[in-house]
């Protein structure tokens, strides 16, 4: 039994077709099926049933299947760890990040986290925060920097630090009416036209309900003209004046030529947005609680 047998097999299982499994390993079928067929030998049993259409795996194919994937994601874990060792790299840190706070200190903060570990690669993706909270339940990040739109810090499986109270700004457009004025409050924005600047991409979520709850309390529903999760879209819409906006400070506290685009504080204590960092309690990658270690340090200012 080798590798490339363990992964052929993998393959003819989810695609149910040895033409498929063939394309998508770059083989022959004439190949395919001669490996899979070494394979049963080796194994001492027939893995797959040819009699049907499309073709199934046999009780012990199946058995095989759930014991084959864990040991392919076990021999690349152990390529990614050598390969990790040899360029003196012993660890990595997944990190996602809500749409727009690229903007904000996290990238300071994270070079500075790398200068005190230089020897763990931090990977970081960028994602609407529904997309990072099932990211994060899904394993595929050590740590999420996110509004907590989908409420992850209320459930037990997870732990969670307030990183910054971010104040929220109005962007409006420079020739709109509002553009001498030293702050703006919800109640200025009755009849606007409004560009949405959402934190998730799902329509009902807990961070829309605190907003639109803020609208009620000022008297009225919003002109909702246009949501988006991407901060980018939604300046480019009120720089074209087609509406005006509200969204985190740290949005725009790095752009430096916003040229169409004036941004004004808003009024109350309540308009504010909570960045929290969030990880899963059974995570126990060193890399994850070197970081966390970093930031009850002191030493991670957002």
């Amino acid at each position: 039994m080798n590798l490339n047998q363990v992964t052929y097999f993998i393959s003819v299982a989810q695609l149910r077709s040895f033409s498929a499994a063939a394309e998508e390993n770059y083989i022959t079928q004439t190949a395919m099926t001669q490996q899979i067929r070494a394979l049963e030998e080796t194994v001492g049993c027939q893995l797959i049933d040819r009699s049907r259409r499309p073709i199934a795996l046999t009780a012990a194919g199946k058995s095989f299947f759930n014991d084959a994937k864990q040991i392919l994601a076990r021999m690349n874990e152990a390529v990614e760890r050598a390969n990790e060792a040899s360029t003196g790299v012993t660890g990595t840190l997944r990190i996602g990040y809500l749409k727009g706070y690229e903007r904000s200190a996290l990238s300071d903060q994270l070079r500075l986290f790398h200068r005190e570990v230089p020897n763990v690669l931090m990977t970081c993706r960028r994602e609407a925060s529904d997309r990072l909270a099932a990211g994060l339940q899904n394993d595929e990040y050590d740590i999420i920097f996110t509004w907590d739109s989908t409420n992850l810090k209320m459930n037990a499986e997870y732990r969670a630090a307030e990183i910054e109270k971010a104040r929220l700004v109005a962007a409006v457009y420079a020739s709109h009416p509002y553009v001498k004025r030293a702050s703006l409050s919800r109640k200025d924005f009755r009849g606007e036209p409004i560009i949405y600047m959402s934190p998730s991409e799902l329509s009902d979520n807990y961070g829309d309900s605190v907003f639109m709850e803020l609208y009620h309390k000022a008297g009225y529903s919003p002109n909702i003209i246009f949501r988006s999760t991407d901060v980018e879209s939604v300046l480019i819409m009120v720089a074209a004046e087609e509406g005006i906006s509200i969204l985190p400070d740290y949005c725009v506290k790095k752009i430096t030529d916003a040229e169409g685009l004036v941004f004004i504080p808003m009024d109350g204590e309540q308009e504010t947005e909570e960045i929290h960092a969030v990880w899963k309690k059974t995570n126990d990658n060193p890399a994850l609680h070197r970081y966390i270690s970093f930031m009850n340090s002191g030493h991670a200012q957002y």
